[in-house]
């Protein structure tokens, strides 16, 4: 299965080995609605009012990175953010908690979104058109990989030792960033030709909205995938967690760091399967079964909430819908728009996908806050079902609008 993963640039692999050294010590993001709740005594519609709005806080800061990465060097956009992020981590395990440590723990979250346009834009120029599904895939399970023991420690750091997991993440980023630096040297793009990449050739004379006119379907995969993080978001780093800390008090972070690691495993069992069977299926029909297998390891929670051997069956299902939408989405973008707009158009997604989750967040909260916990997990099934239904649509749409791509 690994195999799979030769012949690729060396690029792809110091980028993926730095995806991997960031995840060994990412322990801050997905306990921020334990950190919120419990050490700063944050009600659970206050929670995600925050979130919410950190979320809309990053949206221009994310474009803007996107923006700078097609104007600018891509690498030294992501050393620079790194550099940022590290700052701020590292500051936050060296003061006491307080709402200026939150401060800057959002700011290094900021930096950190702010890279993703570049970073996927940046392998996507350092790829050609047959191997992104590979180099993708790739980081993606380095990232994971990094992660399969992160989330169990900063379960067992959170309750005494949380600023060493400040530091932690501050110092895996740093070591990132230095990899990245001295070891990526040769950032040319790759030049191809042939039908497949037609739809890749560079508009330098055509704004954002231009491209975006003549890609109308891009709009909808972008509204598919933004569907499938904000239901993945507040399930997954919200709904879940609250559930547990409800249930189980702070050994409940034990038990959603402990699940986190699952989800974790999964990942890098599972990615390189996925890649190999499924590589060849189009990017929308995995994105479908992604946001299918989404739901349905929701379903389970929600309905076994009490008994904690399904909350593993729950995360091994979700993780497989993991797996399928996010080897999948990264591809399916830069196969269709010009490699000039890569940046700004990684950077819009990540917007309107940030401002949906934000705005469901708020809209989760008050639910969960008014109805409960089953009344919450109720509404996100049904964007869900809605999710689904669009992303059957755009599977259909999608050989109509970039029928080079399936030719054999």
């Amino acid at each position: 299965m690994f195999e799979q993963y030769r012949g690729l640039r060396k690029e792809n692999y110091i980028l993926a080995f730095g995806r991997l050294v960031t995840g060994l010590g990412s322990m801050i993001w997905p306990m921020m609605t334990l950190i919120l709740s419990q050490k700063m005594g944050v009600s659970a519609k206050g929670v995600s009012i925050l979130l919410a709005a950190a979320m809309v806080g990053m949206a221009p800061a994310i474009y803007f990175g996107g923006k700078i990465s097609d104007k600018r060097d891509k690498k030294q956009t992501i050393v620079v953010l790194d550099l940022m992020s590290t700052a701020s981590f590292v500051t936050c395990a060296f003061i006491p908690m307080s709402w200026i440590t939150i401060g800057l723990l959002f700011l290094g979250s900021v930096c950190q979104n702010m890279e993703n346009p570049a970073y996927n834009a940046l392998t996507a120029d350092l790829t050609v058109t047959e191997d992104r599904d590979r180099s993708f895939s790739l980081q993606y399970l380095c990232a994971n990989l990094g992660l399969v023991m992160s989330p169990t420690l900063a379960g067992l750091l959170f309750r005494d030792h949380l600023w060493l997991s400040f530091l932690i993440n501050g110092l895996s980023i740093l070591c990132s960033a230095l990899l990245i630096q001295f070891f990526v040297r040769d950032t040319a793009p790759s030049v191809e030709t042939g039908a497949k990449a037609e739809y890749q050739r560079e508009k330098k004379g055509e704004s954002v909205l231009q491209v975006l006119k003549n890609n109308r379907l891009i709009i909808l995969f972008i509204l598919v995938l933004s569907g499938y993080f904000a239901v993945y978001q507040l399930g997954y780093v919200y709904l879940i967690p609250l559930d547990l800390a409800e249930m189980y008090g702070e050994t409940g972070a034990l038990i959603y760091g402990s699940v986190t690691s699952v989800n974790c495993v999964v990942v890098v069992r599972f990615t390189p399967v996925v890649t190999r069977l499924f590589g060849t299926r189009s990017e929308p029909s995995r994105i479908t079964a992604g946001v299918s297998l989404c739901v349905l390891g929701f379903v389970l929670f929600a309905v076994f909430r009490r008994y904690i051997p399904m909350y593993y069956v729950s995360m091994i299902i979700l993780t497989w819908g993991e797996v399928f939408a996010l080897t999948a989405d990264s591809p399916y973008l830069s196969r269709r728009i010009p490699s000039s707009h890569r940046g700004r158009l990684n950077g819009i997604v990540t917007v309107v996908r940030t401002v949906i989750t934000s705005l469901s967040q708020l809209a989760i909260g008050w639910i969960y806050s008014g109805g409960g916990s089953e009344y919450a997990w109720i509404a996100i099934m049904a964007a869900g079902a809605a999710t689904i239904c669009a992303s059957c649509i755009l599977i259909i749409r999608d050989r109509i609008d970039y029928p080079n791509l399936y030719q054999d």
